[in-house]
């Protein structure tokens, strides 16, 4: 520290040193020029520092691992509601990964189920845990199906330039983050066209991919979810005692079948590629109680209990008689604050 106070106070000197000297003293060009190199070099001394440096300028992998890793787990503690598997499967696989100095492949999750259920808000806490700028950062890569691949006769292209992409980031940043949203919409075997990023191969034309994660979003799979936690429910068990194994098998062969789920038939599920099929459980009224009580607070006004119960009671449930789960999660709580406050 003492050296680097010191290189900031050399460079500050140098920046007075015209203010200090007599005029005539000395040619102005060369002091301008003198000025201009010494004080360079001293401030290239200071912020040389990698944590300095980061300090000023967003750098690969933002956030040290274990922090990373803690502020994830805090943040779905948090935020998440109603989505026991996910906080336990992400926060462990993601801090594994992080921790993990030699791993043999990237980290590939896959995460599945309704509308409104978190899919997209658990993504984002990802990117927001491990860069200061979250989505925004130049690290993280976002693609959407219907907006990224669109045209299904442009496959063949599409291919082509999501592997250039894909190696030209990693090359910059090994930690680099990619999340493929609405896998279910993507077109039969673009997907697989990335199988040699997500395989184990120490080097592909002298690129390590093996820092890399890789999060892909989908509905599909969402009728098996659904199905397991209404038998848990007939069965008099709570959704908090469904385990990761009760569903993760059934729901990976459900989305290699599915020819709408952008997996069908896919080499990265054939090939074990995929280290986790995470399952996004339909929410319950007290859930959706829940996410309008944190969105209220977080637009800065008081909760009212009755607004938060009128809110949740507008929402549709199903099944139709017994209205156990939210057909839409979360996902229009937004939209109907709006009419309670303008």
């Amino acid at each position: 520290m003492k050296l680097r106070r010191g290189a900031l106070r050399a460079a500050l000197a140098l920046m007075l040193l015209p203010l200090l000297t007599p005029a005539g003293a000395v040619e102005p060009i060369s002091l301008g020029l003198a000025i201009a190199g010494a004080a360079a070099s001293a401030l290239t001394g200071f912020i040389s520092y990698p944590r300095l440096y980061c300090y000023f300028r967003e750098c690969c992998l933002h956030r040290h691992d274990r922090r990373a890793a803690a502020a994830l787990q805090e943040n779905l503690d948090k935020k998440l509601f109603g989505q026991h598997l996910v906080s336990k499967v992400v926060v462990k696989a993601v801090r594994g990964f992080l921790n993990n100095t030699n791993a043999k492949k990237p980290l590939a999750l896959s995460l599945h189920g309704w509308t409104g259920t978190g899919k997209n808000f658990v993504s984002k806490i990802v990117a927001e845990s491990i860069y200061k700028k979250g989505l925004q950062s130049k690290y993280v890569h976002q693609f959407v199906a219907t907006l990224h691949f669109p045209h299904a006769h442009s496959i063949n292209l599409y291919k082509d330039q999501l592997q250039s992409w894909i190696r030209g980031n990693v090359s910059i940043c090994p930690r680099s983050l990619f999340i493929f949203d609405e896998m279910d919409k993507m077109h039969a075997g673009l997907i697989d066209s990335i199988k040699p990023f997500l395989d184990y191969y120490e080097l592909l034309d002298g690129v390590s991919y093996r820092q890399a994660i890789f999060i892909f979003l989908s509905n599909a799979g969402a009728e098996k979810i659904t199905e397991v936690a209404l038998d848990f429910w007939r069965n008099g068990r709570t959704r908090e005692e469904i385990q990761l194994t009760d569903i993760q098998n059934a729901l990976s062969v459900s989305v290699f079948n599915n020819k709408n789920s952008g997996f069908w038939h896919s080499t990265l599920i054939d090939r074990n590629l995929i280290d986790y099929f995470i399952p996004f459980l339909p929410l319950e009224y007290k859930h959706v109680k829940m996410c309008v009580r944190v969105e209220v607070e977080s637009r800065g006004y008081t909760v009212d209990e009755d607004i938060v119960s009128r809110i949740a009671d507008e929402m549709t449930y199903f099944p139709r008689e017994e209205r156990i789960y939210s057909d839409k999660g979360c996902k229009t709580v937004d939209a109907k604050l709006d009419y309670y406050y303008d």
